[in-house]
């Protein structure tokens, strides 16, 4: 057989009846129909002469009042100025579009905007949370398709900022529901990075306003303030990149937040599979449980990223009782409100011999950060999820291994009932001096055929559609996936 790549395990004598899902509905659903309407770029920095926005001028800035906001449901956007001004909030939704990436849907009447006050973080947790008034609403049109959308701020002096969401469907089970992490979204939202207010989960300014570390970190960040400059958020392209992709493909798919996950607001067991499309690195535990259990009834996950469910959160309510507006994670410190669910620690330092650590669910979890892009390295070139690539082992795809990366930990827990196969075994070197490491991209299939896909790298959703990363072997080799978890199952 070569180098190791299929490790199996310990099989239940009875894995219970299959599930049963229907026949995939791609190239024939709401999906295709809304990716044949024209696309616009109008949304970019620089049209029309648009200029971008900086967190210490804060030219035009505002932030949603939801992560998420279904057909008919209203939701607020609060918006902020340098100076007073009338301000359009234009709405756009990210799709393929012939190649265009996003389709112009609505644009509001002017409405005035005017400086408002910027919050201290809290002295004792580092919450900094906005208390602006709503500039505008925006009543989500029956008709609209679920997707990834912007709403774009534009001022009268031409600056322009944006803010992302959602608009789900949970009425309709798509074949594949793609969520966005929108918790990790905010753990990196180091806004106002203004030289001395900013905090996120990482880091702050020191008193002489240079970025300091983990003694300047909030403990606590909140979805009531805009995302840093110009308002998109960190890696906020590798979902876009994701999304684009799946849609020019035709796959039936709908949308969600992690919140929504959080919140209990979408049965995962409902549709064929679950793609997390991003940096999913935050997950509080209603989301690793409802995940979970989608596993165990016939749900396919697919991460197609790296460093997964690695700390663990929770997501409490705002100061004014708004629930699910601020995400908290202690970290190394003590956490004072730790109660049931335990601390807001690292999931592999919860529970005794690790038992909680990430690799139990996903089959391989984040193990370093790179300096510099490092090829991917092919294993088990043979395997269906390498087929029609022309890859052969030991084939190097350049520079697909990046930022951060994912591998087999043998000292960590593993999925029960399956077997593991590792799809890569790329060398690297870790940026933070721990040495050489190994990346693995990993596929776990359980007893009734349930996958769990883990792409382990940050350039693999970027290789999906966005410029300047597109790689054809990872393009085949996502469609497979996908048409594999998307095969019909009977009971």
């Amino acid at each position: 057989m070569g180098a190791v790549a299929l490790v199996g395990y310990q099989m239940a004598d009875d894995p219970g009846p299959v599930p049963h899902r229907p026949t995939a509905s791609t190239g024939d659903n709401p999906v295709v129909l809304e990716n044949r309407a024209a696309g616009s770029k109008s949304w970019a920095l620089g049209h029309g002469g648009t200029r971008g926005v900086d967190d210490k001028s804060a030219q035009v800035q505002g932030y949603a009042s939801k992560t998420s906001v279904s057909p008919g449901e209203s939701i607020d956007f609060h918006v902020a100025s340098h100076v007073a001004q009338n301000c359009t909030v234009a709405i756009y939704r990210v799709g393929h579009y012939g190649g265009v990436g996003a389709r112009h849907l609505m644009t509001g009447e002017p409405v005035p905007v005017r400086p408002r006050p910027r919050p201290r973080a809290d002295a004792t947790t580092g919450l900094i949370a906005c208390d602006w008034p709503v500039t505008w609403t925006l009543t989500v049109p029956t008709e609209w398709v679920s997707g990834i959308f912007l709403a774009v701020f534009t001022g009268k002096d031409g600056h322009r900022s944006y803010t992302p969401f959602v608009v789900r469907d949970t009425s309709r089970r798509s074949d594949i529901l793609v969520v966005l992490p929108f918790a990790t979204y905010q753990a990196y939202n180091i806004w106002p990075l203004d030289g001395r207010t900013g905090k996120n989960l990482y880091k702050g300014y020191t008193a002489d306003g240079q970025v300091g570390g983990s003694a300047e970190r909030a403990f606590k960040v909140s979805f009531d303030r805009p995302y840093a400059q110009s308002g998109m958020p960190r890696w906020f392209e590798m979902d876009t990149s994701a999304a684009r992709w799946a849609e020019s493909e035709g796959f039936d798919v709908t949308y969600a937040s992690s919140v929504d996950l959080h919140e209990g607001r979408i049965d995962l067991s409902r549709y064929t599979a679950i793609v997390f499309s991003g940096h999913d690195e935050y997950w509080s535990g209603p989301m690793r449980d409802r995940a979970e259990k989608a596993v165990a009834a016939g749900t396919h996950l697919a991460f197609l990223a790296s460093n997964n469910i690695y700390f663990h959160i929770r997501v409490e309510p705002a100061a004014d009782g708004r629930p699910n507006r601020v995400v908290t994670c202690y970290k190394e410190a003590p956490d004072p409100d730790a109660g049931p669910a335990g601390p807001t620690v690292r999931w592999r330092a919860l529970g005794k011999k690790h038992r909680e650590a990430e690799q139990g669910l996903l089959g391989t979890q984040y193990n370093g950060i790179l300096k510099k892009p490092a090829p991917l390295v092919v294993r088990e070139s043979g395997h269906w999820f390498w087929a029609g690539t022309g890859l052969r082992d030991g084939d190097t795809i350049p520079d697909l291994i990046a930022v951060e990366a994912d591998g087999f930990d043998p000292s960590m827990p593993r999925p029960s009932d399956s077997t593991r196969t590792l799809l890569s075994r790329s060398p690297y070197v870790d940026s933070l001096g721990r040495g050489r490491k190994i990346q693995n991209t990993g596929l776990c299939e359980n007893a009734v055929g349930t996958l769990v896909f883990v792409a382990g790298t940050f350039h693999w959703p970027l290789a999906l559609s966005q410029r300047g990363h597109v790689d054809p072997h990872v393009r085949r080799a996502t469609k497979n996936l996908v048409t594999r978890m998307l095969e019909p199952r009977r009971q």
